[in-house]
């Protein structure tokens, strides 16, 4: 099958109207390849892979599967959430599978990036190849890869784990309705489909989860730093009014220690760096600068509520020359 390119000439899709003929077109497509097969589709509750899902649903409907894989490198609270919109309220057919120990286990000892989003991607496609075997007639494969992801790993800037790398001896055929798409193009698409808006304008979340976000070896306790101080940068930027303004804003625990004072007494602990960025396409990105106060207020919360952190630092880096994650 030759591989799918975005036509130069397209137009960019901005209105309802655009988003409408851009879905009914797909889901023609979408029926016309996966005829009565089944679609397996991992589900992140991310943007992408909800209106991912959102099409399938309305192409396929119930000859669509839905896995959530919690593999240890979710937000705070995001498994949960993912059960409650997609299984409870949108009535998905959801398969849950917790596979932290194996991921986990697979990452320790790992410091080099590629080698890292290489194993999460691996893994993530094994543990579909082992749920389609518990079930029939799944020949294909959903993901929500867009434009971006494709352009990058051609670059050679980074891999996706979207982006290619499948092994050879999987015998899915790949769905991939939102592949000639920019971040921007699938927000205008998901609402047009009627997602809700705290799904279709919530910030992206990265394949590989809080890997990047935890340069160098992965280790349970860094991880859960990483976790904890983004549930508290996520809740303040809510309360201040800032969620759903700024594009996408999380925090980085990377691996090296500095000297700190606590209750008078010497600590030896990690920093954590903060990220408040807004762009459309993805390609080049701006800093948004937050206000004395909040910085003050994130600084005071991270530090004494978070373990193991006993620095807050602020990236004022815009793309280029920084990409958006880490690593």
């Amino acid at each position: 099958m030759a591989e799918i390119r975005r036509p130069e000439t397209m137009a960019r899709i901005t209105t309802p109207e655009l988003a409408k003929a851009f879905i009914d077109e797909q889901i023609a497509l979408l029926r016309e390849q996966i005829g009565d097969n089944k679609v397996l589709l991992a589900l992140s509750g991310g943007v992408d892979s909800s209106v991912v899902a959102a099409m399938l649903i309305k192409a396929v409907g119930k000859q669509l599967v839905c896995v959530h894989v919690n593999h240890g490198l979710l937000r705070k609270g995001e498994p949960e959430q993912v059960i409650k919109v997609f299984r409870d309220e949108m009535d998905a057919n959801l398969i849950y599978v917790d596979a932290v120990d194996r991921f986990l286990d697979k990452l320790e000892g790992i410091t080099d990036p590629e080698q890292k989003r290489k194993i999460i991607g691996n893994e993530f496609i094994e543990v579909f190849a082992e749920e389609a075997r518990k079930l029939d007639g799944i020949k294909f494969l959903g993901q929500g890869t867009i434009w971006p992801d494709i352009l990058e790993s051609e670059a050679g800037i980074k891999a996706h784990h979207n982006a290619g790398g499948l092994p050879e001896e999987l015998n899915f055929e790949l769905v991939e309705p939102v592949r000639i798409l920019f971040k921007d193009e699938v927000r205008v698409v998901g609402k047009e489909l009627g997602l809700p808006d705290n799904m279709v304008y919530r910030q992206p979340f990265p394949g590989p989860g809080l890997g990047v976000r935890c340069p160098g070896a992965i280790t349970r306790d860094r991880l859960e730093a990483v976790r904890e101080s983004d549930a508290i940068l996520r809740e303040e930027f809510a309360r201040n009014g800032l969620e759903g303004k700024v594009w996408q804003y999380f925090t980085v625990v990377p691996d090296f220690k500095s000297t700190g004072v606590k209750d008078g007494k010497r600590t030896f602990d990690w920093p954590c760096i903060i990220r408040a960025i807004n762009t459309t396409d993805v390609m080049e990105v701006t800093v948004e600068h937050l206000s004395d106060e909040l910085i003050d207020h994130l600084v005071q919360r991270i530090i004494s509520e978070v373990p193991g952190i006993n620095r807050v630092l602020f990236d004022y880096t815009p793309k280029p020359p920084a990409t958006v994650e880490y690593e």
